[in-house]
């Protein structure tokens, strides 16, 4: 296991604290595999629970500057009436991911705020106090907004924070006052992930750049089963999958992010393993099959029920 922090030290052993076992008070025990609210809902994966998180929902005007600027006005609008969905607006959703593993409780991104993630974490029977990682995939506000409570102290107090590497630099280089205020006053909290690395037992970090100079994605596999968590590789469940070349406005390196989205879909495509994606419509899970020149999201329904 390579985990390296600001100093390049090593940190594998701490990652896991022995006293934190399955019967804890971090892990709830979702009946028969399954355990749902409108906030949140859990799914088997091997001997894991994974549990998607609805941080909170909200609109957006102007669909095509955001999915599909490279296109014509008409073009866009076939796509869009083919799979039912108008022009005018969409629907953003914001679902973090909670993993439970049995020695570990895991939460991948932090939500739009600590007061967002309040809920959907009680709902699941799980106290900021018990988890034992934050792990974030890139330093959008979105994702790190729920880091520090209203008054700056760290939400999860007692977590080891992972994120990757070149991530972390460019985010600490560059102009970005939700990491000046949310993550820079803890850098020497975080341990770093390169790709391929397991910063968890279970948990492989895999490089996805382009939508971030460092965005990471994350393979959990338990009992020979696997699960993607995908984060902004994808933003919108038809436009980012039917047309995956097309440019997405959020995405800083938009042809490096179009080819890894065009690989990593057609890897799950390929070899059938699940994804949650965190812009997806909650619960934010499903799977991907091929169309044409393209792909589809296939929302899960029951497959992964205990």
């Amino acid at each position: 296991m390579t985990i390296l922090n600001r100093r390049e030290t090593m940190i594998g052993g701490a990652l896991l604290p022995a006293a934190l076992m399955a019967t804890g008070p971090g892990r709830a025990q979702p009946q028969d595999g399954l355990q749902t609210s409108a906030r949140l809902r859990t799914f088997r994966l091997g001997a894991f629970d994974v549990t998607t998180l609805l941080s909170g929902t909200a609109p957006n005007d102007d669909p095509q500057r955001i999915f599909g600027s490279t296109v014509s006005e008409e073009e866009f609008a076939a796509v869009s009436r083919d799979n039912f969905l108008r022009t005018d607006t969409l629907q953003f959703y914001y679902t973090p991911t909670l993993l439970r593993t049995g020695s570990a409780v895991i939460l991948f991104d932090t939500g739009l705020s600590a007061e967002s993630m309040a809920g959907p974490l009680a709902d699941a029977g799980v106290t900021p106090d018990t988890i034992t990682h934050v792990i974030i995939t890139h330093m959008h506000p979105d994702h790190i907004g729920g880091m520090t409570r209203e008054d700056g102290e760290l939400t999860y107090p007692n977590a080891t924070y992972l994120t990757g590497g070149i991530e972390f630099d460019a985010s600490a280089s560059g102009e970005n006052a939700i990491f000046d205020a949310k993550v820079r006053p803890f850098g020497d909290r975080f341990g770093f992930v390169n790709d391929g690395d397991a910063g968890v037992p279970g948990v492989t970090a895999m490089a996805a750049f382009g939508h971030t100079p460092g965005h990471m994605i994350y393979r959990l596999e338990s009992d020979g089963q696997q699960l993607l968590l995908v984060a902004d590789m994808v933003g919108h469940y038809v436009w980012s999958f039917a047309n995956p070349d097309w440019n997405m406005f959020f995405d800083a390196d938009k042809a490096q992010a179009n080819a890894t989205r065009r690989s990593v879909l057609d890897m799950l495509a390929t070899d059938k393993i699940p994804m949650i994606g965190y812009h997806m419509p909650f619960p934010a899970a499903g799977f991907v099959e091929t169309r044409g020149e393209g792909f589809r999201f296939v929302p899960v329904s029951y497959q992964m029920m205990g």
